[in-house]
């Protein structure tokens, strides 16, 4: 084992503060490890050949060993393994471990494991040009789907999905699909192969194992006395002794691999690119582009033109996987960082960012209503970065992508922080438009609570807790608040009733009396049968409650009124915020009533009615 001890140099980024983090991608032949001692930043990378260890601690025991006197506590290990659950029983080597006790027995405070193509798959989105190799033509569309295969020891498969501002990872087997031979020399190895398995798929020919296997299928259709040859040496002797069968295979496996690429590509309509890594390509690359893969990758009938628009890329950036777990390790301990709000972590976590990465942070602190109510583009031009970089941001913070990132900014902004209404637009994607509405109702909400009457709702809790009798009065869109309402207070064993129809709330009214109250919810308070019921309430000698605009009527008529003054037309429109904002005003009741004074009824009825409230502390 040869270890790295050369860190890449990124001197704009800081150290982790709470050390080195241990970086792996587990295959069935290899195994390369790296200490991450700063975002982006890899030292100590090593290899390891898995044949040499009889499991995974003893792995991972001899590389830690090269590193002796380094403090680990966080480490993510990618797998070329389905991953499910605690347990894991590798598929290409005889290894079975629990997660948890491979975490204790390293004394780490986080281990994570995830399959290692979803890990190069949260790689993609950081490749830059130099990092691949374009095989043939075709030009990657933006804001579309990508493909990624890998043959090594088996065939890794897996794709990158875009959202409206991010993008999603598939986590796929597709490497286990049955191989479909494309001509008679195919055939003759797949027929060779069904000798030994009655299912053959992609993984069994187009891998290191598989090469194998059409080199012994080859020999036998030629009639060649052929020497038996591992992978390694089937392309050392196409690529350096120029052997026939050996370049015969080569040009076979990579035709093979073309048209598992371009079934790839139609399934997935992947015109972001097909991308290739695993353990075997890169190392052929300068052959590879000149083999058969993109001819055979374009022979598609019908569709060829549509796969030659496709790219095809070969990664060349040494351990891609790293760098992707790295982003899900980061992800994860980002989560857990004990921030009180999303600001408080935009602010912890801003020296750990890229220089293009701060500047988004240094907008969002700056100027969080423009982050919230702006589109993509918009924040990308405020912040003077490229929109990938906006959603780089959001992904180190640990979100998919701006959507995401908005709803739970929206959620922990504090009263102090304002946020404008922001208007649905028709183009508005379904990410968008749930950020919108959830932004408008918090930024509602937070005005509602800083312009709250307390001395109102004191003096409503205080007629309600001697309420002999309560009535709601409310019709149209603020009926559904008025039947919350009765539920709640009808829990309470207060005996409540709920009127809607017009012709019924006079009627209703003119049956109270002293020690009754009747509670009116209307948006607007201007409804003539609702104020002709108050004042027949009022009469009769009961007191009055009203939910409504301050400056309304039926604030005017009411013993108290709690006000809800947003502004909403509800003569045109459906009464959405205000609804909300309604219903916090029955529940606050609620609960202050559910307090209960001393001596205000039974201990056991007081203590019933605690029960009923999540937000007590009993």
């Amino acid at each position: 084992m040869t270890v790295d001890p050369t860190p890449e140099l990124k001197p704009t980024r800081a150290a982790f503060a709470d050390g080195p983090r241990l970086l792996a991608d587990i295959g069935a032949t290899h195994a390369r490890f790296g200490l991450e001692t700063a975002p982006g930043v890899l030292s100590k990378v090593a290899v390891l050949r898995c044949d040499e260890y009889s499991g995974i601690v003893p792995l991972l025991d001899a590389y830690l060993a090269q590193i002796q006197g380094t403090r680990i506590l966080h480490a993510a290990f990618a797998l070329a393994n389905p991953i499910s659950g605690d347990t894991i029983r590798m598929t290409n080597r005889d290894w079975q471990f629990s997660t948890d006790e491979v975490r204790r027995t390293l004394g780490l405070s986080t281990l994570l494991i995830v399959n290692d193509f979803t890990a190069l798959a949260m790689a993609l989105p950081g490749f830059q040009p130099k990092d691949l190799l374009q095989v043939g033509g075709g030009a990657p569309q933006s804001h579309a789907v990508a493909g990624l295969l890998g043959p090594g020891t088996g065939l890794g498969v897996s794709g990158v999905i875009p959202t409206m501002d991010g993008f999603v990872t598939l986590g796929s087997e597709g490497g286990h699909v049955n191989f479909a031979p494309a001509d008679e020399r195919e055939f003759a190895i797949l027929q060779y192969a069904w000798r030994e398995w009655q299912h053959v798929s992609n993984e069994r020919l187009i891998s290191g194992p598989g090469m194998e296997i059409i080199y012994r299928a080859l020999a036998q259709r030629n009639g060649v006395n052929a020497p038996p040859r591992d992978a390694a040496a089937i392309v050392a002797g196409a690529l350096e002794a120029d052997d026939p069968l050996c370049l015969e295979v080569l040009e076979c496996f990579c035709g093979m691999l073309g048209g598992a690429a371009a079934n790839l590509a139609v399934t997935l309509g992947a015109f972001g690119g097909i991308f290739i890594g695993g353990g075997i390509v890169p190392r052929i690359a300068e052959w590879f582009a000149t083999s058969p893969f993109r001819a055979r990758f374009e022979a598609k009938g019908r569709f060829t033109d549509y796969l030659a628009q496709i790219p095809t890329y070969v990664i060349m950036t040494p351990n891609p996987a790293l760098y992707g777990v790295s982003t899900i390790l980061s992800e994860h301990l980002r989560g857990r960082s004990g921030a009180n709000t999303l600001m408080d972590r935009v602010q912890q976590l801003r020296h750990e960012l890229s220089p293009a990465e701060q500047r988004v942070a240094a907008l969002v602190i700056e100027h969080p209503r423009k982050v919230l109510s702006e589109p993509i583009a918009e924040i990308a031009r405020l912040a003077d970065v490229s929109q990938p970089t906006v959603i780089r941001f959001c992904r180190s913070l640990g979100f998919q992508g701006l959507a995401e990132f908005k709803l739970k900014f929206a959620g922990s902004l504090t009263g102090t922080i304002p946020v404008r209404h922001s208007q649905v637009r028709m183009s508005d994607s379904t990410h968008d438009l749930s950020a919108k509405v959830i932004d408008n109702t918090v930024s509602a909400i937070l005005k509602f609570r800083d312009q709250l009457d307390v001395h109102a709702i004191d003096r409503a809790i205080e007629i309600l807790r001697r309420a002999r009798r309560v009535e709601f009065y409310a019709m149209g869109n603020s009926r559904a608040v008025a039947l919350d309402a009765q539920h709640k207070f009808f829990r309470f064993r207060i005996p409540a009733a709920l009127y809607g129809d017009s012709h019924l709330l006079n009627l209703a009214a003119g049956l109270l009396g002293p020690g009754d109250v009747a509670i009116a919810i209307s948006t607007a308070g201007q409804l003539p049968e609702l104020l002709e019921a108050v004042d027949t309430a009022r009469a009769a000698g009961a007191e009055v409650i009203a939910i409504t605009s301050s400056k309304s009527a039926l604030a005017k008529k009411a013993n108290v009124c709690l006000a809800v003054d947003h502004t909403e037309d509800s003569t045109t429109f459906l009464s959405m915020i205000s609804r909300i904002l309604q219903l916090l005003l029955v529940d606050i009741m609620s609960v202050g009533i559910s307090l209960g004074a001393q001596g205000e009824g039974s201990q056991a009825d007081i203590e019933e009615r605690r029960l009923l409230i999540s937000h007590l502390d009993i």
